[in-house]
């Protein structure tokens, strides 16, 4: 049997040549917290042994750029594991600046709907930040909503899930009105796909990411025009966004008949989030 030292070591090693000594350090210390060693547990006694039977497997996982979160089966987000599958998206720290954005803007018992919930991180993480709030989550996969219903489950009993497709008139599916709509729908062009690293496009799910060259704000438009008969009077769109699309997403909700659009810059200093309010002219 071998040592934590020596697994961890034969982790890191498989990833290294792919994502670099740091990065591969850290997929290696995830594989093992999610056996039960932790860092600290590791460090102080790396000589103890540990039962890996499917070590091989994960080291090939890991070599085929398969991402860690799907081998592990879980992704952290806003104090969180969520479960994930490759029917999900992983979240990703800047959706947590979205989710963080939108708690700091809402008011307690805020009625609010989740466009393309993946995993439900969105709207699991707003149940449990807005006090009182009422929460729905939408999507069209039904693989996705069986995990995101899942975590609402351990996480945010009251959220409630619903098939339904972002590019049809889902306010249909909905008797209430909403005062804030969300969303963080598939955005990257196509073209771009060529500059993304294997461990994205080779398992996470295509339409969850990627939309036509010719028409990149193809589900922006859409849930914007229908989110338009949802909303409360003085309600909010909320977005995670394209950084190359800024400028083309504030025209559009401008002309959809939204107002006071506000563009905020993620850590890394790249223009990710968006929020506009119904106009008064519109109501």
């Amino acid at each position: 049997m071998a040592t934590r030292r020596e697994i961890f070591r034969a982790l890191t090693e498989a990833g290294a040549e792919l994502y670099g000594e740091a990065e591969a350090r850290q997929i290696a210390e995830m594989v093992l917290e999610s056996r039960g060693v932790s860092r600290n547990m590791l460090l102080v006694e790396p000589n103890e042994e540990l039962q890996f039977p499917d070590l091989d497997s994960v080291i090939n996982d890991i070599r085929a750029w398969r991402p860690v979160q799907y081998i592990i089966g879980t992704a952290e987000f806003a104090g969180m594991d969520f479960e994930v599958s490759d029917a999900v998206l992983i979240p990703r720290p800047e959706t947590e600046e979205l989710v963080d954005w939108i708690a700091s803007e809402v008011g307690d018992s805020a009625s609010i709907l989740d466009v393309g919930t993946g995993s439900g991180c969105i709207a699991i993480a707003l149940s449990r930040a807005v006090s009182g709030s009422s929460v729905c989550a939408l999507d069209i996969s039904a693989e996705a909503l069986a995990v995101a219903r899942r975590n609402g489950a351990k996480y945010a009993p009251d959220v409630r899930f619903v098939e339904g497709d972002a590019l049809s008139d889902f306010s249909a599916l909905f008797a209430e009105k909403f005062d804030v709509v969300v969303s963080n729908p598939p955005y990257i062009p196509d073209s771009d796909s060529r500059l993304m690293r294997r461990n994205v496009t080779d398992y996470e799910p295509h339409t969850a990411l990627f939309v036509p060259d010719n028409d990149p704000l193809l589900f922006y438009r859409s849930i914007a025009r229908t989110a338009l008969r949802m909303l409360k009077a003085e309600g909010k769109l909320y977005f995670e966004i394209y950084e190359l699309l800024a400028d083309e997403m504030q025209r559009m909700l401008h002309d959809e008949g939204y107002e006071e659009i506000v563009v905020r810059e993620d850590f890394r200093g790249k223009p990710r989030m968006i929020c506009a309010k119904v106009s008064s002219t519109t109501k």
